[in-house]
């Protein structure tokens, strides 16, 4: 039998059975469906999250507290998570220490709520300096920045965001207006424009204010939540990451590097880190998306058995028209290996399509700036993985077809 001839039977055998043969493939066409959905959501949050990291600058070097650990039990982080002193300040302000650092912000974060006449709103505070303006890209819509003087001097200058702004005051004009925190009063100088969420940190819901007045007033703590500094140069900070270190360990008198009480990261090592997790999570989820093909290729097998049990008499004549084992074998194995490729190719579109529409509404209606990755690995997967189905479910029934003896297939009513 050429491959001609048996492509055009199996295409005729699933014609035959038109409704049968849709059902049969919508376990695959689930699958695969589900398959892209996630590959393609995988990468463009992969996207999102690594875009943000390198908007920060290249440049940028933080220091976390504790150690940063894969494992989820680890309690390093919360072991020492007020590991980070002024006196760390110091010492990495000293450019002996550290002569490629340029600039350095202690980071102090809280939660309260805050007030003002009846309006209410559960804020994040975010205590920093007015580099933060710099490294986050931050442009007020109305007002500026406070500047170092107001860090110094602890001032009650406070920057807010979009959705505190319209929370508290709904259409009353915030600036130079006072909103209640603490039991202080803390003054507006500018308001942030609306972000949409697309970003590492929600600044929609958070004021920013200097980070001494933060500890002084607001959380009372001596330490710091992180310190976030730059380097020079991209191409010096590789050597002031390693001088932090050293500058960190000998102020915190740590002579086994292991036993560091905090985490110097870069902005690569950080993407680095993201990009793993996420693509771990990613294909995880795919694993589990997977469930559905295996399912799918039981029902073809069921479904495959089924038709050899009603095509028997079919399966006879042709035996007696001179059809060979390997022919019959080879037609019902095609149709098993066509309907999971068929359903495949319509998974693969369906997925794609689904996946540029959630695209399309976090792009366009909640202002997110995800864009639509087309997964070709998942394409590639989604294919292979339906050809081998059909191989494998399909292999059993296509073996009982092509051993059925041509007088008792005949005989069968």
């Amino acid at each position: 039998m050429t491959i001609r001839h048996l492509f055009k039977t199996s295409l005729t055998g699933l014609r035959t059975n038109r409704s049968r043969s849709i059902l049969t493939i919508l376990g695959i066409v689930i699958g695969i469906t589900a398959i892209m959905l996630v590959v393609s959501l995988g990468a463009g949050a992969q996207n999102l999250i690594l875009g943000e990291v390198q908007g920060l600058g290249t440049n940028t070097i933080a220091i976390i507290p504790g150690q940063v650990s894969t494992n989820p039990s680890s309690g390093a982080g919360a072991l020492y998570s007020d590991s980070l002193k002024p006196a760390d300040v110091t010492a990495l302000e000293n450019k002996a220490n550290v002569p490629g650092l340029i600039s350095l912000m202690p980071v102090v974060i809280g939660a309260d709520t805050a007030s003002y006449d009846s309006n209410t709103y559960q804020i994040t505070i975010f205590g920093a300096t007015d580099l933060i303006s710099s490294i986050f890209n931050l442009v007020p819509a109305e007002g500026q920045f406070f500047d170092q003087s107001d860090v110094d001097s602890m001032s009650s200058s406070i920057v807010i965001g979009a959705d505190v702004a319209n929370y508290l005051f709904e259409n009353q004009d915030p600036l130079n207006q006072n909103i209640n925190i603490k039991g202080r009063n803390f003054r507006v100088v500018a308001v942030l424009p609306k972000s949409g969420g697309g970003s590492l940190f929600d600044f929609d819901s958070m004021v920013i204010m200097p980070y001494t007045t933060v500890m002084t007033y607001v959380t009372g703590q001596k330490y710091y939540n992180r310190i976030i500094t730059q380097a020079v140069s991209d191409a010096e900070v590789p050597v002031t990451a390693a001088n932090i270190k050293l500058t960190l360990e000998e102020s915190h008198n740590i002579t086994d590097p292991t036993k560091d009480d905090f985490t110097v990261e870069t902005q690569q090592s950080l993407a680095n880190t993201l990009g793993t997790i996420t693509s771990a999570l990613t294909w995880f989820l795919v694993a589990v998306a997977s469930i559905a093909l295996f399912v799918g290729g039981v029902g073809i097998m069921n479904i495959m058995l089924v038709s050899v049990t009603e095509r028997t008499r079919e399966i006879g004549l042709r035996k007696a028209l001179g059809a060979k084992d390997r022919d019959i074998l080879s037609q019902f194995l095609l149709e098993a290996v066509l309907l999971t490729v068929i359903g495949g190719v319509v998974g693969i579109i369906l997925g794609s399509l689904l996946a540029y529409l959630i695209a399309l509404i976090l792009s366009h209606f909640l202002a997110i700036n995800w864009q639509f990755i087309f997964p070709w690995s998942g394409a590639i997967l989604g294919i292979t993985v339906s050809a081998v189905i059909g191989l494998v479910f399909g292999g059993y029934p296509a073996r009982q077809a092509s051993k059925k003896s041509p007088i008792e297939a005949l005989r069968y009513e």
